[in-house]
């Protein structure tokens, strides 16, 4: 089949999860144009032909907080810059492609092709699951408002799609037609990593808080930490006190999440899950303002695999540690079969729309 697939550039978490399932549909003899903003263009079109390149939605943060005004001034002006070259290529791909099917890892260009041109379009994405299930009332406490406006936008991104494969390490009661939940998409690299407990914590985050983290961290003297993130652009491992700072590697950061004890981290739901697959208990620390990292956190603690907490703070590294083997007991009762799932309701679906 030909199929346009779409994803949204916020974060590499999208890029690295579509990576997995362009390479199904490629091995699968698919003809796939793919459609992507951001840094997560030049991952992608390291792996595969016809990527190509679209404005898209970004975050500002600061102090582990998403600025919403700062963020929507910042959308803006680049919408305004980058909207026509956005027309011209669409218009070029739909003269040159003519798709049979849209695929969208939560971006909206590719869909409003499916809309206005009647392709059917497949949503594959995690954010569906805040608005299409149901979430009991301890998981959303103290965070309503932020559920309800996070769920009006996750409703309106991509409304009226043929079905919605929605990935989960959770299983909420699913409450909207057409929705299946499926488990995490898993890189290969990790689906082939062998766990084991080693004498370190995996230490990532990606935002501009590193002197509060540096100090928590260093609290803990007897305890080394491999952190990721807080200095980028490093060429080799950088050792400060009981912190020893890795530069940018795949391999090994996986391997440094396969043999850690535990891990502290943000909200976001590709370490997460990575994190649950592997049995690694993890403390996360949601960025302010975004729901959906919220949810992940705080499901994660609701399911016993982890902690939640607002801020990163000595005691909640204390807790982490003082209770890893409680957590990680509890983490021998999660299972998946790799990617296996997914794979089967995409072919069913795309089978569906072909038959049709």
């Amino acid at each position: 089949m030909r199929i346009l697939y779409g994803v949204v550039g916020e974060g590499m978490g999208h890029a690295t999860r579509s990576r997995v399932v362009l390479q199904h549909l490629v091995a699968a003899g698919h003809d796939v144009h793919i459609m992507v903003s951001g840094r997560a263009h030049d991952m992608l079109a390291r792996h595969f032909e016809d990527v190509h390149r679209i404005h898209g939605w970004h975050l500002v943060y600061e102090d582990n907080e998403v600025k919403k005004a700062r963020t929507l001034f910042s959308n803006l002006e680049a919408l305004a810059a980058g909207l026509p070259r956005n027309v011209a290529a669409y218009f070029a791909l739909i003269d040159a492609f003519q798709p049979e099917v849209v695929i969208s890892d939560f971006e909206s260009w590719t869909w409003l092709y499916g809309q206005l041109h009647r392709v059917p379009v497949v949503s594959i994405d995690n954010m569906q699951i805040i608005n299409r299930c149901t979430h009991p009332d301890p998981v959303l406490e103290g965070h309503r408002n932020e559920f309800l406006l996070s769920k009006g936008i996750v409703k309106s991104k991509l409304p009226g799609c043929e079905r919605y494969l929605v990935t989960t390490f959770f299983w909420p009661e699913v409450r909207k037609a057409r929705t299946t939940l499926v488990p995490p998409i898993l890189r290969p690299e990790v689906l082939a990593a062998r766990p084991s407990i080693g004498d370190h914590v995996l230490v990532y985050q990606s935002g501009d808080d590193a002197p509060t983290l540096e100090a928590v961290l260093k609290g803990c003297p007897s305890q080394p930490f491999f952190v990721y993130g807080l200095r980028r652009g490093i060429a080799s491992e950088e050792v400060d006190a009981n912190l020893r700072h890795q530069p940018f590697s795949e391999a090994g950061f996986i391997a440094h999440l396969a043999s850690a004890q535990a891990v502290v981290a943000g909200g976001g739901f590709s370490l997460m899950s990575e994190a649950v697959y592997l049995h690694k208990p993890m403390l996360s620390v949601p960025l302010a303002g975004q729901f959906e990292q919220i949810l992940n956190a705080r499901w994660l603690e609701r399911l016993g695999f982890g902690l939640c907490r607002e801020t990163i703070e000595a005691e909640a590294v204390a807790e982490l540690l003082g209770r890893r083997d409680e957590l990680a007991r509890r983490l021998q009762t999660y299972t998946q079969e790799g990617n296996q799932a997914l794979f089967a309701a995409l072919d069913a679906e795309l089978a569906a729309v072909g038959a049709g």
